[in-house]
């Protein structure tokens, strides 16, 4: 039995096929967090609303979503639209797959974020003369944002990792082109610990990003506080 090769494990940690695909990763991960964020916005709003109908259908989306796994979604989207005529290229498969299945958590994580500004806010502006728009706008996001960014940022993380599941449409992201250099390389083990050093890597940056993030808009809410204690 072959044993660890510490030299094709050293020379693929920079091999540039594997980097390509940490590159497309991330790429991934920015569009579906970006799209998932537009569509769990309305998603959120829709939830929100006094409308029964957009209610129910919110609900559904998000119930679809959430309660089938990723993997099942991107194979239909692949392989089950085109026989109804809609085809989609392995990319826009992924992207599509990815951005739709996150907006149903996005949704969730927005809701919550504005329902956890109080109700006084609301009233206190609407009191000032401000339309819903405006509520909405200068009073209630801003407040929801601080709320939101941890279970923002968690999703982020989870996503990087997430997009791992789009190699089973032969999207070349990091893990589907380390499982192409396994079958020419046959170093099993040497490269599915490359690529986890990969995600790894990854992950950790992005945690020290959301960390400065949370502590920026907690200085921010806290300096808010403080004045309007004065």
């Amino acid at each position: 039995m072959k044993g660890w090769d510490w030299g094709g494990f050293l020379e693929y940690l920079v091999n540039p096929y594997l980097l390509q695909g940490a590159i497309t990763t991330l790429g991934l991960t920015v569009a579906a967090i970006a799209g998932g964020l537009v569509v769990g916005c309305l998603l959120s709003i829709l939830r929100l609303s006094s409308h029964p109908a957009l209610v129910t259908l919110a609900k559904g989306y998000i119930w679809i979503f959430r309660g089938t796994p990723l993997l099942v979604q991107l194979i239909i989207i692949y392989t089950g639209l085109p026989q109804l005529g809609l085809k989609f290229s392995v990319i826009e498969s992924a992207l599509l797959g990815l951005v739709l299945n996150e907006a149903a958590y996005l949704a969730e994580i927005i809701r919550g974020g504005i329902l956890g500004v109080p109700v006084g806010q609301t009233q206190a502006a609407r009191a000032l003369g401000l339309n819903s728009f405006q509520v909405m706008t200068y009073v209630v996001l801003p407040q929801a944002t601080r709320i939101i960014i941890p279970a923002l940022g968690n999703s982020v993380n989870g996503l990087l990792k997430t997009t791992s599941v789009t190699s089973v449409i032969s999207m070349e992201e990091l893990l589907r082109k380390t499982q192409i250099l396994i079958q020419e390389k046959f170093m099993v083990l040497e490269l599915f610990a490359v690529a986890a050093i990969y995600y790894l890597l990854m992950t950790s940056v992005w945690d020290i990003i959301q960390h400065r993030i949370e502590l920026r808009f907690g200085r921010a809410y806290k300096t808010i506080t403080l004045t309007d204690g004065h």
